[in-house]
């Protein structure tokens, strides 16, 4: 299996959805079903019963989960595909718009 080209704590942008043209940092990344979850897109209303750890309840508003095919790296405040090269003997991503390295 290839490997995930968005990492936890990328900048990302919606480019397709509901949430098309929002941006946000990625808070977990699930490679199992290639999916992600980003700060503040594609919000979900869940009622909660009071419990232990949420001595309140009620209705809360959280994230879910998005495929990672709709959304694109932004690098530099510009959205770019991702590609690996080798440098020296070690794997990296850069950017295909610059061909800046982004890690």
């Amino acid at each position: 299996m290839a490997s995930m080209k968005i990492k936890k704590g990328d900048l990302v942008k919606v480019i397709a959805g509901k949430d098309k043209d929002k941006e946000g940092k990625v808070i977990a990344v699930n490679t199992k079903n290639n999916t992600l979850l980003v700060e503040g897109v594609n919000m979900v209303t869940k009622h909660a019963k009071p419990s232990m750890a949420n001595q309140q309840g009620g209705i809360l508003h959280q994230e879910a989960a998005i495929d990672a095919s709709n959304v694109m790296l932004v690098v530099d405040g510009k959205t770019t595909r991702v590609g690996f090269k080798m440098d020296g003997d070690k794997k990296v991503r850069f950017a295909k718009a610059t061909g800046k390295v982004i890690d």
